[in-house]
């Protein structure tokens, strides 16, 4: 039971597979904040929150490497949020997202 207990332990840190995620955030006169998902091996996403009183316009950029960057625009209405995804052709190593908002 104890070698059983080993061999799990030994092989839990081979099922981790998340990667880094860096955020660039600038905002304009908007109260956005964001979270980050390590979503699949090749799938990144972040979740933008807009608390202010206007609606924000956000230009997400995704960054993989020697990968194009992927760029998505996205409408954040006021008091709600809105979630942005990229899929990349090969597995993510390191993500970095930029975002830049501002109102609209």
């Amino acid at each position: 039971m104890k070698k059983c207990c080993a061999v799990l332990l030994a092989l839990l840190p081979l099922t981790a597979m998340a990667y880094p995620i860096e955020v660039e955030k600038t905002v304009d006169r908007v109260k956005l904040d964001y979270t980050t998902y390590d979503t699949d091996r090749d799938i990144g996403s972040i979740s933008l929150n807009n608390y202010g009183e206007v609606a924000a316009q956000c230009k997400v950029t995704f960054r993989n490497g020697p990968e194009a960057p992927r760029v998505r625009r996205v409408q954040v209405p006021a008091k709600k949020s809105v979630d942005v995804t990229a899929k990349f052709n090969r597995e993510i190593i390191k993500l970095r997202v930029a975002v830049d908002c501002s109102p609209q």
